[in-house]
């Protein structure tokens, strides 16, 4: 099938790292694993985040224009090259899809969306015309693709949900497993580590909000089980690194080091030379980092949402903590002694992975869904 992919909030060539460009690039590649042909119809990024009103129109008819571009281009290939589905990753009121319906529309082929997040309570206000439009873009829509068992319970239409888990490319994490000892001498040397002590990890961006909050939650955590060893080794950086590092300040230099901004392919090897992933995932949606690390043989700790229970197998790959701190540290304590425990999740979790979570599941997955809605022709989904 020849896909027309689209990511209106972040391009999957865009150059700043993020779970949401992460997760495009890996659409598109267990597309392509399913034997797709998948093509990015445009890098266009349509995200306004503080409401400019004209800034809003601005991108609106920018996005129209786009649009009808693509549609003149399309049409002037020859019927067996045009795209046969469109496919957008991720709409939401602050980046709408301006440009996927109306070519869907203009090509009479489905036009299929992958996590969308609906927020009624933009109906009114600077918002409310890029909410109307994706409203209008999921009753087109042939199937809405959910990764996130919050975002599904909001599609107008549930007939038209699908459930998808969320999925990583296990292969380099795969890699690195045999390889922890090394990798563990070489992080003990740069970062004056204790080899013998549990290093817990955490990665996240540093950002105001919800990923601060997460960090504050897990220094104070972690201040309140001062009887137990560890040190901690951060991965991310961001606006709010100031006042994560300020939260930490009652722990170093000797139980925390900061590594800043870790490159994508040197994380597996980061992520098996520790010993327990840890994160509060405050409104995480499902949290990429607590997938890889289970990946790499990491069992986790980590805050209990719809989203995150998705991706955690409580009890075989790691403990979900109930909203608290007290609840979350209690959870960590509990994992840091028992490390029989520990051991056995982590060696459970690349299974469990590899079984649910993979590049391969994901494809047969995607595969099924787009099939059905090319049966559709193009047409809204439950209509003649």
């Amino acid at each position: 099938m020849r896909i027309a992919f689209y990511a209106p909030l972040k391009p999957p060539t865009h150059p700043n790292p993020s779970g949401d460009r992460q997760m495009a690039r890996l659409l598109m590649q267990a597309l392509e694993l399913a034997g797709h042909e998948v093509t990015l119809a445009s890098p266009f990024r349509s995200r306004e985040a503080a409401g400019n009103a004209t800034r809003l129109d601005r991108l609106q008819r920018l996005g129209g224009k786009l649009a009808a571009r693509l549609v003149r281009r399309y049409q002037a290939l020859p019927a067996g090259e045009r795209p046969q589905l469109w496919f957008t990753y991720h709409l939401y009121y602050k980046a709408p899809d301006w440009i996927g319906p109306k070519v869907a529309e203009a090509l009479g082929i489905p036009y299929v969306v992958a996590e969308a997040s609906v927020a009624y309570k933009r109906a009114n206000g600077p918002w409310a015309a890029s909410h109307q439009a994706v409203l209008e873009a999921l009753d087109q829509a042939a199937a809405v693709i959910t990764l996130n068992p919050l975002d599904a319970k909001l599609v107008p239409d549930q007939s038209r949900v699908r459930p998808l888990k969320p999925f990583i490319d296990t292969a380099p994490y795969d890699a690195v497993r045999p390889l922890r000892d090394d990798y563990r001498a070489v992080l003990a040397s740069e970062q004056q580590l204790d080899p013998d002590l549990p290093w817990l990890l955490a990665v996240a961006m540093m950002r105001p909000g919800d990923k601060l909050k997460s960090y504050q939650i897990l220094a104070q955590a972690l201040r309140a089980i001062p009887d137990i060893p560890w040190q901690l080794v951060v991965a991310g950086d961001g606006q709010a690194h100031d006042a994560v590092t300020q939260a930490f300040t009652w722990a170093m230099p000797g139980r925390v080091r900061f590594l800043g901004l870790v490159q994508p392919e040197v994380m597996p090897a980061l992520y098996a030379a520790c010993d327990l992933l840890v994160w509060p995932a405050v409104n995480e949606a499902f949290g990429m980092a607590l997938l890889e690390a289970q990946a790499a043989g990491l069992a986790v700790v980590a805050g209990r949402s719809p989203g995150v229970e998705n991706v955690v197998a409580e009890g075989v790959t790691g403990y979900l903590s109930d909203p608290g701190l007290a609840t979350f540290a209690a959870s960590v304590r509990e994992m840091l002694s028992q490390k029989a425990s520990r051991l056995a999740m982590g060696e459970a979790a690349p299974q469990v992975i590899a079984e649910h979570h993979s590049l391969t599941a994901a494809a047969q997955r995607l595969s099924t869904i787009l099939e059905a809605a090319l049966k559709t022709g193009g047409k809204k989904a439950g209509r003649p």
